[in-house]
């Protein structure tokens, strides 16, 4: 189905109150500095027009958006800003591009099987665009009077809880018609994590841009209950899990989707390694703890380098995963801050001349995907767009909250159709649409 999305309007929205001199400098945290620049947090929120008792007035609503936008600029003033290099966002309030379409479909056409290459389209900026502005927002009316609110934010300043924490705040003062007195905001991570000379250090590795594809995949409740049943089985068999709390959902999705990916995409005679990566919020981690609102990029990647059985099986993946989650402690965040602890080994001759099959997850489960309400409920759907890198996979909670989870993954095209054309893996997922009847 062909989908045409119309440029209406184009405006820059400002903050309602001018940024304080003493702020017009922010400066970027040392793990700011490590994020790759052509990498934004990007989300689409998807709402009906049955959500509300009578139909959108679109005119009304794009006012009371603009407005409660200008009213929080104020409180997250750097959003407003310009990055002028690696170190630091000129908090000058020039504003936050703020763009208007009409999309020639219906809303319940894009959410009945999300595609991710589709969310794209409603976004202001591509993913892995380089922007020097630090937000972007594109408001998508569709012709059933559904709307679809499209967010991006450079990863170089903030992390998905801070992106979803603004988007929340955003909303929270839409809702209520004037600034709620208990926004709340952080901005310390210059202080906590100082900035340093990583001259020599490569931003965009495991971000190889090559032509990928991003699918959705849904594991229902019941399927991973199974999974993780099953692999409970198997640890008990290899005596992993004497003495460990019994899997998690995140620790059964990533080892049954990285065994079927490794499974799928063998090749005879061909000689692999392969390190998988998980992604570690570090606010809860550090001594004191930081609250979720602390804005900024504060987390970490983790890396194992899984084994496999005689079978071709890797039952030891939770379990690695585990291990390197405790060394994430007070004394590992000290040392990161101070020492040396960020310098990642980036070269493939760690295996000789063997290959690195790198492969990433990160999950957003718990995160407050769905706790945006504009004045008109949650949205009936909310996700990202199509990623532009590699075997990375994203999971996130679905709407119904009933421990499903969606799982976003991004493959080479050559990769992908292996992966859907394994058995095993298509026996347990689903592309369930949402129903918004």
């Amino acid at each position: 189905m062909k989908i045409d999305v119309e440029i209406i309007s184009k405006e820059i929205v400002k903050p309602s109150s001018p940024t304080p001199q003493h702020l017009r400098h922010y400066h970027l945290s040392f793990l700011d500095q490590l994020c790759p620049s052509q990498v934004n947090n990007s989300w689409v929120y998807f709402f009906s027009a049955h959500q509300t008792s009578k139909p959108f007035n679109i005119a009304d609503a794009s006012n009371r958006l603009k407005k409660s936008l200008s009213q929080v600029l104020s409180y997250f003033y750097p959003l407003a800003g310009r990055l002028t290099n690696t170190n630091f966002v000129d908090c000058n309030d020039d504003g936050v591009p703020y763009i208007e379409t009409r999309v020639s479909c219906l809303l319940g056409h894009i959410i009945d099987n999300p595609s991710p290459a589709d969310v794209s389209k409603f976004l202001p900026y591509e993913m892995d665009e380089a922007l020097n502005t630090v937000a972007g927002v594109q408001v998508n009316v569709f012709d059933c009077g559904g709307l679809a609110i499209g967010v991006s934010m450079p990863h170089k300043v903030g992390d998905a809880l801070s992106y979803f924490h603004f988007v929340k705040s955003w909303a929270a003062v839409c809702r209520a018609g004037e600034p709620e007195q208990n926004i709340r905001t952080h901005f310390q991570s210059s202080l906590l994590f100082p900035p340093k000379d990583i001259s020599g250090y490569n931003r965009q590795f495991y971000m190889d841009k090559i032509k990928t594809v991003s699918r959705r995949f849904v594991f229902e409740t019941s399927v991973i209950e199974s999974l993780r049943a099953k692999h409970s089985e198997k640890m008990k068999k290899n005596d992993l899990l004497e003495g460990a709390k019994q899997p998690s959902r995140i620790e059964v999705l990533s080892t049954f989707i990285w065994t079927r990916f490794q499974e799928a995409t063998k090749e005879e005679g061909s000689k692999k390694n392969y390190l998988v990566a998980w992604t570690v919020n570090l606010r809860p981690r550090m001594d004191p703890p930081l609250p979720e609102h602390a804005f900024g990029n504060y987390s970490w990647l983790i890396r194992t380098f899984p084994t496999l059985d005689e079978k071709g099986e890797c039952n030891d993946l939770g379990r690695k995963l585990r291990e390197e989650l405790s060394k994430i402690d007070k004394d590992f965040i000290v040392e990161l801050q101070e020492g040396e602890e960020w310098m990642i080994p980036q070269s493939r001759s760690i295996f000789s001349n063997e290959e690195i099959v790198a492969f990433a997850f990160t999950s957003l489960c718990w995160f407050p995907v769905y706790e945006v309400d504009f004045g008109w409920g949650n949205p009936v759907w909310a996700g990202p767009p199509a990623w532009k890198f590699k075997n990375v996979v994203i999971f996130k909670d679905t709407v119904s909250g009933d421990g499903g989870i969606e799982a976003f993954i991004s493959l080479t095209e050559e990769d992908m159709a292996k992966l859907e054309g394994d058995e095993e893996f298509l026996e347990h997922v689903s592309t369930t649409g949402i129903n918004i009847k």
